[in-house]
Protein backbone atom coordinates (compact mmCIF):
# COMPACT_ATOMS: atom_id res chain seq x y z
CA UNK A 1 0.00 0.00 0.00
CA UNK A 2 1.18 3.32 -0.85
CA UNK A 3 -1.96 5.76 1.13
CA UNK A 4 -0.37 8.32 2.80
CA UNK A 5 -1.63 8.22 6.54
CA UNK A 6 -3.17 10.81 9.03
CA UNK A 7 -0.58 11.74 12.14
CA UNK A 8 -2.12 9.27 14.97
CA UNK A 9 -3.52 6.59 12.69
CA UNK A 10 -2.28 3.57 12.41
CA UNK A 11 -0.22 2.81 8.87
CA UNK A 12 -2.47 1.33 6.21
CA UNK A 13 -0.23 -1.46 5.73
CA UNK A 14 -0.93 -2.42 10.02
CA UNK A 15 -4.50 -1.26 9.27
CA UNK A 16 -5.25 -3.19 6.10
CA UNK A 17 -3.52 -7.02 7.38
CA UNK A 18 -6.39 -8.22 7.51
CA UNK A 19 -8.48 -7.34 4.67
CA UNK A 20 -5.43 -7.20 1.86
CA UNK A 21 -5.84 -11.27 1.32
CA UNK A 22 -10.01 -11.68 1.43
CA UNK A 23 -11.93 -13.99 -0.97
CA UNK A 24 -13.06 -11.58 -3.80
CA UNK A 25 -16.59 -11.57 -2.58
CA UNK A 26 -15.54 -10.20 0.47
CA UNK A 27 -14.29 -7.26 -1.24
CA UNK A 28 -16.49 -3.92 -0.53
CA UNK A 29 -18.52 -5.50 2.19
CA UNK A 30 -16.55 -4.31 5.06
CA UNK A 31 -18.07 -1.59 7.63
CA UNK A 32 -15.32 -0.06 9.31
CA UNK A 33 -16.24 1.78 12.78
CA UNK A 34 -14.52 4.74 13.47
CA UNK A 35 -13.46 4.33 17.22
CA UNK A 36 -14.22 7.78 19.50
CA UNK A 37 -13.09 6.14 23.09
CA UNK A 38 -16.35 4.33 23.52
CA UNK A 39 -16.46 1.51 26.06
CA UNK A 40 -19.02 -0.16 23.70
CA UNK A 41 -16.84 0.29 20.40
CA UNK A 42 -15.73 -3.74 20.64
CA UNK A 43 -19.63 -4.31 20.98
CA UNK A 44 -20.61 -2.47 18.20
CA UNK A 45 -17.85 -4.43 15.92
CA UNK A 46 -19.27 -7.70 17.92
CA UNK A 47 -22.55 -7.23 16.49
CA UNK A 48 -22.08 -6.31 12.94
CA UNK A 49 -19.58 -9.40 12.95
CA UNK A 50 -22.74 -11.59 13.98
CA UNK A 51 -24.42 -10.27 11.57
CA UNK A 52 -22.13 -11.92 8.99
CA UNK A 53 -20.77 -8.50 8.23
CA UNK A 54 -16.70 -7.65 8.37
CA UNK A 55 -15.65 -4.49 10.52
CA UNK A 56 -13.10 -3.44 12.43
CA UNK A 57 -12.23 -0.35 14.78
CA UNK A 58 -9.92 2.27 12.68
CA UNK A 59 -8.99 5.75 14.14
CA UNK A 60 -11.31 8.50 14.09
CA UNK A 61 -9.20 10.48 12.33
CA UNK A 62 -8.48 7.64 9.64
CA UNK A 63 -7.43 9.85 6.57
CA UNK A 64 -10.09 9.50 3.62
CA UNK A 65 -7.64 7.60 1.60
CA UNK A 66 -7.30 4.89 3.39
CA UNK A 67 -11.40 4.81 3.99
CA UNK A 68 -11.22 4.75 0.27
CA UNK A 69 -8.63 1.93 0.06
CA UNK A 70 -10.85 -0.26 2.16
CA UNK A 71 -13.99 0.00 0.08
CA UNK A 72 -16.83 0.20 2.66
CA UNK A 73 -19.90 -0.77 2.33
CA UNK A 74 -20.66 2.01 5.09
CA UNK A 75 -19.38 3.70 7.94
CA UNK A 76 -20.07 3.63 11.64
CA UNK A 77 -19.38 6.29 13.99
CA UNK A 78 -19.13 5.32 17.35
CA UNK A 79 -19.99 6.98 20.79
CA UNK A 80 -17.02 8.35 23.25
CA UNK A 81 -16.59 10.20 26.51
CA UNK A 82 -15.97 13.61 25.04
CA UNK A 83 -18.42 16.60 24.19
CA UNK A 84 -18.22 17.86 20.31
CA UNK A 85 -17.81 21.64 21.55
CA UNK A 86 -14.57 20.69 23.89
CA UNK A 87 -11.44 21.65 23.01
CA UNK A 88 -9.33 18.63 21.59
CA UNK A 89 -12.50 16.70 21.34
CA UNK A 90 -11.69 14.15 18.46
CA UNK A 91 -13.17 14.43 15.25
CA UNK A 92 -13.34 12.52 11.87
CA UNK A 93 -12.76 13.98 8.58
CA UNK A 94 -15.60 16.08 7.17
CA UNK A 95 -15.20 14.93 3.89
CA UNK A 96 -16.43 11.12 4.93
CA UNK A 97 -19.76 12.15 3.42
CA UNK A 98 -18.16 12.32 0.25
CA UNK A 99 -17.39 9.06 0.12
CA UNK A 100 -20.97 8.52 -0.69
CA UNK A 101 -21.60 5.15 1.40
CA UNK A 102 -24.09 5.03 4.37
CA UNK A 103 -22.75 5.85 8.04
CA UNK A 104 -24.64 5.32 11.20
CA UNK A 105 -23.82 7.77 13.93
CA UNK A 106 -24.09 6.50 17.89
CA UNK A 107 -24.30 8.76 20.12
CA UNK A 108 -21.24 10.90 20.13
CA UNK A 109 -20.81 9.96 16.50
CA UNK A 110 -24.37 11.14 15.78
CA UNK A 111 -23.45 14.59 17.51
CA UNK A 112 -20.34 15.23 15.64
CA UNK A 113 -21.56 14.36 12.29
CA UNK A 114 -25.00 16.22 12.95
CA UNK A 115 -22.60 19.51 13.93
CA UNK A 116 -20.49 18.85 10.88
CA UNK A 117 -24.08 18.79 8.96
CA UNK A 118 -25.00 22.47 10.17
CA UNK A 119 -27.12 20.92 13.40
CA UNK A 120 -25.75 22.34 17.26
CA UNK A 121 -24.88 20.63 20.01
CA UNK A 122 -24.84 21.83 23.60
CA UNK A 123 -25.25 20.65 27.22
CA UNK A 124 -28.51 19.26 27.61
CA UNK A 125 -30.46 20.76 30.55
CA UNK A 126 -31.89 16.67 31.68
CA UNK A 127 -29.09 14.08 31.11
CA UNK A 128 -29.96 10.24 30.63
CA UNK A 129 -28.08 7.54 31.28
CA UNK A 130 -29.94 4.53 31.40
CA UNK A 131 -33.10 3.01 30.20
CA UNK A 132 -35.39 5.32 28.21
CA UNK A 133 -38.88 4.87 26.46
CA UNK A 134 -38.38 5.48 22.60
CA UNK A 135 -41.64 6.40 20.82
CA UNK A 136 -40.69 6.34 16.63
CA UNK A 137 -42.02 9.34 14.53
CA UNK A 138 -41.26 7.81 11.36
CA UNK A 139 -41.02 3.69 10.82
CA UNK A 140 -39.51 3.77 7.14
CA UNK A 141 -35.97 2.82 6.40
CA UNK A 142 -33.30 2.45 9.72
CA UNK A 143 -36.69 2.18 12.75
CA UNK A 144 -38.69 -0.17 9.65
CA UNK A 145 -40.02 -2.87 11.65
CA UNK A 146 -39.38 -1.52 14.86
CA UNK A 147 -42.55 -1.33 17.27
CA UNK A 148 -43.85 2.62 18.15
CA UNK A 149 -42.63 2.44 21.49
CA UNK A 150 -39.64 0.53 23.05
CA UNK A 151 -36.93 0.44 25.59
CA UNK A 152 -33.40 2.19 24.72
CA UNK A 153 -30.21 2.14 26.69
CA UNK A 154 -28.97 6.25 26.77
CA UNK A 155 -25.98 7.73 27.99
CA UNK A 156 -25.60 10.95 27.49
CA UNK A 157 -25.00 14.66 28.81
CA UNK A 158 -25.63 16.67 25.05
CA UNK A 159 -28.36 16.37 22.80
CA UNK A 160 -28.79 18.09 19.32
CA UNK A 161 -30.57 21.82 19.63
CA UNK A 162 -31.25 22.79 16.64
CA UNK A 163 -31.78 20.86 14.10
CA UNK A 164 -31.58 22.44 10.51
CA UNK A 165 -34.27 21.45 7.96
CA UNK A 166 -32.01 18.74 5.99
CA UNK A 167 -33.05 16.60 8.87
CA UNK A 168 -35.66 14.42 9.98
CA UNK A 169 -36.36 13.46 13.48
CA UNK A 170 -37.02 9.66 13.34
CA UNK A 171 -37.59 9.23 17.26
CA UNK A 172 -37.31 10.83 20.40
CA UNK A 173 -37.93 10.43 24.15
CA UNK A 174 -39.32 12.05 26.76
CA UNK A 175 -36.12 14.37 27.30
CA UNK A 176 -34.68 14.08 23.94
CA UNK A 177 -36.57 14.83 20.76
CA UNK A 178 -33.72 14.31 18.34
CA UNK A 179 -33.10 10.59 19.60
CA UNK A 180 -32.97 8.85 16.29
CA UNK A 181 -32.39 11.46 12.91
CA UNK A 182 -31.99 11.29 9.00
CA UNK A 183 -30.51 13.51 6.75
CA UNK A 184 -32.77 14.76 3.69
CA UNK A 185 -30.19 14.79 1.12
CA UNK A 186 -27.11 12.41 2.47
CA UNK A 187 -27.30 8.87 3.43
CA UNK A 188 -26.46 9.82 6.95
CA UNK A 189 -28.58 8.38 10.04
CA UNK A 190 -28.06 8.64 13.83
CA UNK A 191 -29.28 7.75 16.72
CA UNK A 192 -28.74 9.28 20.55
CA UNK A 193 -29.04 5.66 22.29
CA UNK A 194 -26.71 2.61 22.14
CA UNK A 195 -28.51 -0.56 19.44
CA UNK A 196 -25.16 -2.08 20.24
CA UNK A 197 -26.42 -3.29 24.05
CA UNK A 198 -28.77 -5.63 25.20
CA UNK A 199 -30.48 -3.39 26.82
CA UNK A 200 -31.86 -1.49 23.87
CA UNK A 201 -35.00 -3.75 23.04
CA UNK A 202 -34.55 -3.70 19.52
CA UNK A 203 -31.17 -2.35 18.83
CA UNK A 204 -29.80 -5.71 16.72
CA UNK A 205 -32.98 -5.31 14.46
CA UNK A 206 -32.11 -1.37 13.85
CA UNK A 207 -28.05 -2.62 13.33
CA UNK A 208 -29.75 -5.26 11.24
CA UNK A 209 -31.46 -2.48 8.87
CA UNK A 210 -28.57 -0.07 8.72
CA UNK A 211 -26.58 -3.10 7.57
CA UNK A 212 -28.85 -5.07 5.46
CA UNK A 213 -31.76 -2.22 4.09
CA UNK A 214 -29.66 0.31 3.80
CA UNK A 215 -26.29 -0.40 3.48
CA UNK A 216 -27.06 -3.63 1.28
CA UNK A 217 -24.41 -6.00 2.71
CA UNK A 218 -24.93 -9.22 1.94
CA UNK A 219 -23.87 -11.07 5.46
CA UNK A 220 -21.97 -13.41 3.57
CA UNK A 221 -18.34 -12.78 6.03
CA UNK A 222 -17.88 -15.95 7.78
CA UNK A 223 -14.77 -17.54 10.30
CA UNK A 224 -13.40 -19.74 7.12
CA UNK A 225 -12.81 -16.71 5.27
CA UNK A 226 -11.09 -14.51 8.28
CA UNK A 227 -9.03 -18.65 8.63
CA UNK A 228 -8.53 -18.13 4.32
CA UNK A 229 -7.38 -14.83 4.65
CA UNK A 230 -5.11 -15.11 8.05
CA UNK A 231 -3.25 -18.40 6.76
CA UNK A 232 -2.31 -16.34 3.69
CA UNK A 233 -0.78 -13.33 5.34
CA UNK A 234 0.87 -15.40 8.10
CA UNK A 235 3.09 -17.23 5.03
CA UNK A 236 3.48 -13.78 3.44
CA UNK A 237 4.76 -12.27 7.17
CA UNK A 238 6.81 -15.59 8.38
CA UNK A 239 8.67 -17.14 4.41
CA UNK A 240 10.35 -19.62 5.31
CA UNK A 241 11.31 -18.38 8.97
CA UNK A 242 11.02 -20.87 12.29
CA UNK A 243 7.98 -19.94 14.78
CA UNK A 244 8.04 -20.44 18.41
CA UNK A 245 4.69 -20.88 20.12
CA UNK A 246 3.54 -21.06 23.57
CA UNK A 247 0.78 -23.41 24.41
CA UNK A 248 -1.20 -22.81 27.97
CA UNK A 249 -3.80 -25.29 27.22
CA UNK A 250 -5.95 -22.59 26.70
CA UNK A 251 -8.20 -21.81 23.85
CA UNK A 252 -6.80 -18.62 22.44
CA UNK A 253 -2.88 -20.29 22.77
CA UNK A 254 -4.71 -23.60 21.25
CA UNK A 255 -6.44 -21.91 18.24
CA UNK A 256 -2.87 -19.95 17.45
CA UNK A 257 -1.20 -23.15 17.38
CA UNK A 258 -3.44 -24.89 15.03
CA UNK A 259 -3.71 -22.20 12.62
CA UNK A 260 -0.22 -21.85 12.72
CA UNK A 261 0.49 -25.32 11.82
CA UNK A 262 -2.16 -25.35 8.84
CA UNK A 263 0.07 -22.53 7.69
CA UNK A 264 3.41 -23.20 8.19
CA UNK A 265 3.41 -26.63 9.35
CA UNK A 266 6.90 -27.64 10.57
CA UNK A 267 8.42 -24.25 10.49
CA UNK A 268 6.11 -24.28 13.86
CA UNK A 269 7.84 -25.20 17.30
CA UNK A 270 5.41 -24.93 20.03
CA UNK A 271 7.00 -24.54 24.02
CA UNK A 272 4.66 -25.85 27.10
CA UNK A 273 5.56 -25.16 30.39
CA UNK A 274 5.00 -27.26 32.82
CA UNK A 275 4.37 -25.07 35.92
CA UNK A 276 3.46 -27.38 38.37
CA UNK A 277 0.10 -24.70 39.00
CA UNK A 278 -2.19 -26.34 36.17
CA UNK A 279 -5.36 -28.28 36.46
CA UNK A 280 -5.59 -31.95 36.84
CA UNK A 281 -4.31 -34.22 33.84
CA UNK A 282 -4.08 -30.84 31.63
CA UNK A 283 -0.22 -31.58 30.66
CA UNK A 284 -2.23 -34.68 29.23
CA UNK A 285 -4.20 -33.03 27.25
CA UNK A 286 -2.37 -30.64 25.73
CA UNK A 287 0.34 -33.48 24.52
CA UNK A 288 -2.85 -35.70 23.22
CA UNK A 289 -4.34 -33.01 20.94
CA UNK A 290 -0.94 -31.25 20.06
CA UNK A 291 0.72 -34.37 19.40
CA UNK A 292 -1.49 -37.18 18.20
CA UNK A 293 -3.93 -34.98 16.38
CA UNK A 294 -2.23 -32.02 15.25
CA UNK A 295 1.33 -33.54 14.75
CA UNK A 296 2.66 -30.25 15.81
CA UNK A 297 6.34 -30.00 17.30
CA UNK A 298 5.78 -29.87 21.05
CA UNK A 299 8.90 -29.22 23.26
CA UNK A 300 7.12 -29.90 27.17
CA UNK A 301 9.38 -28.14 29.52
CA UNK A 302 8.96 -29.90 33.81
CA UNK A 303 9.65 -26.68 35.54
CA UNK A 304 7.41 -27.43 38.66
CA UNK A 305 10.30 -27.47 41.03
CA UNK A 306 11.41 -24.03 40.27
CA UNK A 307 7.47 -22.13 40.03
CA UNK A 308 6.74 -23.55 43.76
CA UNK A 309 10.51 -22.96 44.90
CA UNK A 310 10.25 -19.29 43.49
CA UNK A 311 6.65 -19.10 45.35
CA UNK A 312 7.74 -20.88 48.67
CA UNK A 313 5.68 -18.69 51.92
CA UNK A 314 4.36 -15.75 49.39
CA UNK A 315 0.95 -15.53 50.12
CA UNK A 316 0.48 -11.40 48.52
CA UNK A 317 -1.35 -12.11 45.40
CA UNK A 318 0.86 -9.26 43.25
CA UNK A 319 3.85 -10.82 44.30
CA UNK A 320 2.81 -14.73 43.37
CA UNK A 321 1.99 -12.81 39.44
CA UNK A 322 5.04 -11.05 39.52
CA UNK A 323 7.42 -14.45 40.64
CA UNK A 324 5.67 -16.40 38.39
CA UNK A 325 5.78 -14.28 35.46
CA UNK A 326 10.09 -13.94 35.66
CA UNK A 327 10.32 -17.06 35.94
CA UNK A 328 8.06 -17.98 33.16
CA UNK A 329 9.97 -15.57 31.05
CA UNK A 330 13.32 -17.37 32.17
CA UNK A 331 11.99 -20.90 31.48
CA UNK A 332 10.80 -20.11 28.03
CA UNK A 333 13.71 -18.06 27.27
CA UNK A 334 16.17 -20.86 27.80
CA UNK A 335 13.72 -23.22 26.16
CA UNK A 336 13.38 -21.34 22.77
CA UNK A 337 17.07 -20.88 22.85
CA UNK A 338 17.06 -24.02 22.87
CA UNK A 339 15.39 -24.62 19.01
CA UNK A 340 18.34 -21.94 17.73
CA UNK A 341 17.17 -20.47 14.81
CA UNK A 342 13.78 -18.99 15.70
CA UNK A 343 12.60 -16.04 14.22
CA UNK A 344 8.67 -15.00 15.32
CA UNK A 345 7.19 -15.67 18.45
CA UNK A 346 3.67 -16.87 18.30
CA UNK A 347 0.71 -15.13 20.75
CA UNK A 348 -2.57 -15.56 20.89
CA UNK A 349 -3.92 -11.91 21.46
CA UNK A 350 -6.85 -11.38 21.17
CA UNK A 351 -8.95 -7.75 19.98
CA UNK A 352 -9.73 -7.16 23.15
CA UNK A 353 -5.91 -7.12 24.69
CA UNK A 354 -5.43 -4.53 21.90
CA UNK A 355 -7.93 -2.41 22.43
CA UNK A 356 -7.70 -2.22 26.12
CA UNK A 357 -3.81 -2.17 26.16
CA UNK A 358 -3.95 1.13 24.46
CA UNK A 359 -2.57 -0.82 21.42
CA UNK A 360 -5.39 -0.36 18.98
CA UNK A 361 -6.91 1.94 16.31
CA UNK A 362 -8.50 4.10 18.91
CA UNK A 363 -6.57 7.08 20.16
CA UNK A 364 -9.21 8.17 21.77
CA UNK A 365 -9.14 4.77 23.91
CA UNK A 366 -7.79 4.79 27.74
CA UNK A 367 -5.33 2.48 28.68
CA UNK A 368 -7.63 0.11 31.02
CA UNK A 369 -5.38 -2.65 32.04
CA UNK A 370 -1.90 -4.04 30.46
CA UNK A 371 -1.86 -7.58 28.91
CA UNK A 372 0.60 -9.92 29.22
CA UNK A 373 -0.09 -10.85 25.59
CA UNK A 374 0.40 -7.58 24.10
CA UNK A 375 3.84 -6.48 25.70
CA UNK A 376 7.20 -7.52 27.02
CA UNK A 377 8.02 -10.80 26.43
CA UNK A 378 8.86 -10.51 22.52
CA UNK A 379 11.55 -7.52 23.65
CA UNK A 380 13.09 -9.74 25.78
CA UNK A 381 13.65 -12.94 23.91
CA UNK A 382 14.73 -10.79 20.71
CA UNK A 383 11.71 -12.36 18.46
CA UNK A 384 9.59 -10.59 16.13
CA UNK A 385 5.71 -11.10 16.83
CA UNK A 386 3.18 -12.73 15.05
CA UNK A 387 -0.31 -12.39 16.22
CA UNK A 388 -3.04 -14.47 14.41
CA UNK A 389 -5.65 -13.37 16.61
CA UNK A 390 -5.35 -9.84 16.97
CA UNK A 391 -8.73 -8.97 15.33
CA UNK A 392 -10.88 -11.59 16.97
CA UNK A 393 -13.07 -11.64 20.02
CA UNK A 394 -13.28 -14.42 22.18
CA UNK A 395 -16.21 -15.54 20.60
CA UNK A 396 -14.75 -15.69 17.25
CA UNK A 397 -11.97 -17.84 18.30
CA UNK A 398 -13.81 -20.75 19.75
CA UNK A 399 -15.34 -20.55 16.22
CA UNK A 400 -12.87 -20.28 14.39
CA UNK A 401 -11.10 -23.05 16.68
CA UNK A 402 -14.24 -24.96 15.41
CA UNK A 403 -13.53 -24.25 11.83
CA UNK A 404 -9.91 -25.68 12.81
CA UNK A 405 -10.97 -28.74 14.14
CA UNK A 406 -10.16 -28.31 17.56
CA UNK A 407 -11.49 -30.87 20.35
CA UNK A 408 -15.03 -29.03 22.17
CA UNK A 409 -13.08 -30.02 25.42
CA UNK A 410 -10.51 -27.78 24.39
CA UNK A 411 -12.31 -24.82 22.43
CA UNK A 412 -15.42 -23.94 25.29
CA UNK A 413 -13.14 -24.57 27.66
CA UNK A 414 -13.45 -22.20 30.42
CA UNK A 415 -10.86 -19.39 31.28
CA UNK A 416 -7.65 -20.23 33.12
CA UNK A 417 -5.54 -17.24 35.21
CA UNK A 418 -2.09 -16.94 33.59
CA UNK A 419 -0.82 -17.80 37.04
CA UNK A 420 -2.13 -20.86 37.33
CA UNK A 421 -3.65 -22.28 40.45
CA UNK A 422 -1.24 -20.12 42.56
CA UNK A 423 -4.43 -17.53 42.15
CA UNK A 424 -6.91 -19.87 43.44
CA UNK A 425 -4.67 -20.98 46.25
CA UNK A 426 -5.14 -18.29 48.80
CA UNK A 427 -2.45 -17.43 50.77
CA UNK A 428 0.92 -19.79 50.62
CA UNK A 429 1.10 -22.08 47.76
CA UNK A 430 2.55 -25.47 48.57
CA UNK A 431 2.13 -29.27 46.98
CA UNK A 432 -0.14 -30.27 49.15
CA UNK A 433 -2.76 -27.57 49.05
CA UNK A 434 -2.22 -27.75 45.02
CA UNK A 435 -3.34 -31.51 45.48
CA UNK A 436 -6.27 -30.71 47.27
CA UNK A 437 -7.68 -27.62 44.87
CA UNK A 438 -6.46 -29.97 42.04
CA UNK A 439 -8.93 -32.51 43.25
CA UNK A 440 -11.76 -30.73 44.14
CA UNK A 441 -11.76 -28.27 40.93
CA UNK A 442 -11.90 -31.39 39.07
CA UNK A 443 -15.52 -33.12 40.80
CA UNK A 444 -16.68 -29.75 40.50
CA UNK A 445 -16.36 -29.40 36.81
CA UNK A 446 -17.43 -32.81 36.15
CA UNK A 447 -20.45 -32.08 37.92
CA UNK A 448 -21.35 -28.71 36.18
CA UNK A 449 -20.79 -30.73 33.16
CA UNK A 450 -22.73 -33.94 34.01
CA UNK A 451 -25.75 -31.23 34.81
CA UNK A 452 -25.30 -29.56 31.55
CA UNK A 453 -24.35 -26.38 32.82
CA UNK A 454 -20.73 -26.19 31.58
CA UNK A 455 -21.50 -23.84 28.12
CA UNK A 456 -23.86 -21.89 30.06
CA UNK A 457 -21.56 -20.52 32.59
CA UNK A 458 -18.85 -18.48 31.66
CA UNK A 459 -16.34 -19.79 34.32
CA UNK A 460 -16.61 -22.34 37.02
CA UNK A 461 -13.48 -23.19 39.03
CA UNK A 462 -12.52 -24.06 43.40
CA UNK A 463 -10.89 -21.90 45.30
CA UNK A 464 -8.98 -23.04 48.41
CA UNK A 465 -9.23 -20.71 51.56
CA UNK A 466 -6.11 -19.93 53.43
CA UNK A 467 -8.73 -20.99 56.74
CA UNK A 468 -9.87 -23.85 58.72
CA UNK A 469 -12.59 -25.23 59.71
CA UNK A 470 -14.61 -27.24 62.26
CA UNK A 471 -16.24 -30.35 61.56
CA UNK A 472 -17.47 -34.07 62.27
CA UNK A 473 -16.66 -37.34 60.51
CA UNK A 474 -18.03 -40.56 61.78
CA UNK A 475 -17.56 -40.01 65.38
CA UNK A 476 -14.28 -37.71 65.31
CA UNK A 477 -14.03 -33.57 65.11
CA UNK A 478 -12.04 -32.72 62.47
CA UNK A 479 -10.16 -29.31 62.06
CA UNK A 480 -9.76 -29.12 57.57
CA UNK A 481 -9.68 -26.93 54.97
CA UNK A 482 -12.58 -24.91 53.06
CA UNK A 483 -13.34 -24.98 49.48
CA UNK A 484 -15.01 -22.71 47.81
CA UNK A 485 -16.85 -22.54 44.79
CA UNK A 486 -16.89 -19.46 42.23
CA UNK A 487 -19.83 -19.81 38.68
CA UNK A 488 -20.36 -16.73 37.22
CA UNK A 489 -22.92 -16.04 33.99
CA UNK A 490 -20.79 -13.19 31.71
CA UNK A 491 -20.59 -12.11 28.19
CA UNK A 492 -17.51 -10.16 28.14
CA UNK A 493 -15.79 -10.67 31.34
CA UNK A 494 -15.69 -6.82 31.77
CA UNK A 495 -19.14 -7.48 34.27
CA UNK A 496 -19.83 -10.85 35.55
CA UNK A 497 -22.94 -12.58 38.00
CA UNK A 498 -22.96 -15.18 40.45
CA UNK A 499 -24.66 -18.45 38.49
CA UNK A 500 -27.83 -19.95 39.87
CA UNK A 501 -26.08 -23.08 39.66
CA UNK A 502 -29.05 -24.97 41.29
CA UNK A 503 -29.12 -26.22 45.00
CA UNK A 504 -29.19 -30.18 43.60
CA UNK A 505 -26.50 -29.71 41.98
CA UNK A 506 -24.63 -27.66 44.25
CA UNK A 507 -25.50 -30.45 47.31
CA UNK A 508 -23.58 -33.08 45.04
CA UNK A 509 -20.64 -31.23 44.01
CA UNK A 510 -20.51 -30.47 48.15
CA UNK A 511 -21.10 -34.21 49.13
CA UNK A 512 -18.41 -35.40 46.55
CA UNK A 513 -15.41 -32.96 47.63
CA UNK A 514 -15.68 -33.73 50.98
CA UNK A 515 -16.10 -37.17 50.99
CA UNK A 516 -13.65 -37.66 48.12
CA UNK A 517 -11.13 -35.04 48.45
CA UNK A 518 -8.80 -35.46 51.59
CA UNK A 519 -8.17 -33.09 54.25
CA UNK A 520 -12.00 -31.04 53.52
CA UNK A 521 -14.59 -30.59 55.29
CA UNK A 522 -16.73 -27.54 54.44
CA UNK A 523 -17.82 -26.40 50.79
CA UNK A 524 -19.32 -22.86 50.42
CA UNK A 525 -20.38 -20.68 47.38
CA UNK A 526 -19.76 -17.34 46.18
CA UNK A 527 -22.55 -15.29 45.40
CA UNK A 528 -20.60 -11.94 44.05
CA UNK A 529 -20.95 -10.14 41.02
CA UNK A 530 -18.59 -8.16 39.24
CA UNK A 531 -18.40 -5.42 40.56
CA UNK A 532 -17.56 -5.22 43.11
CA UNK A 533 -15.84 -8.54 43.37
CA UNK A 534 -13.29 -9.78 40.61
CA UNK A 535 -14.30 -13.11 39.08
CA UNK A 536 -10.82 -14.15 40.19
CA UNK A 537 -10.23 -14.37 44.30
CA UNK A 538 -6.68 -13.04 43.96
Amino acid sequence: MSTASTPGSPEPDQLLSELDDLPQSLRGQVVPILDFGSQYAQLIARRVREAGVLSILVAPDISIDQLKVIKPRGVILSGGPASVYDKGAPRCDPRIFELNVPILGICYGMQLACQLLGAEVRRASHHEYGRADLVVRDDTDLLVNIESQSSVWMSHGDQIIDLPDDFVSLASTTTCPCAAVRHRKRSFYGVQFHPEVTHTQHGVDILGNFLFSICRCDGSWKMSDFLEAEIKRVRQVVGDARVVCGLSGGVDSAVTAALLQRAIGEQLTCIFVDNGLLRKNERQLVEKTFRSHFSINLRVVDAGVQFLSDLAGIEDPQEKRQRIGHRFIEVFKDAAKAIGDAEFLAQGTLYPDVIESGHGYSGAAANIKSHHNVGGLPEKLGFKLVEPLRNLFKDEVRRLGEVLDLSEQIVWRHPFPGPGLAVRVLGAVTQSALDILRDADEILLEEIASAGLYRSTAQVFAVLLPVKAVGVMGDGRTHEQVIAIRAVESQDFMTADWARIPFEVLAKISNRIINEVGGVNRVVYDISSKPPATIEWE
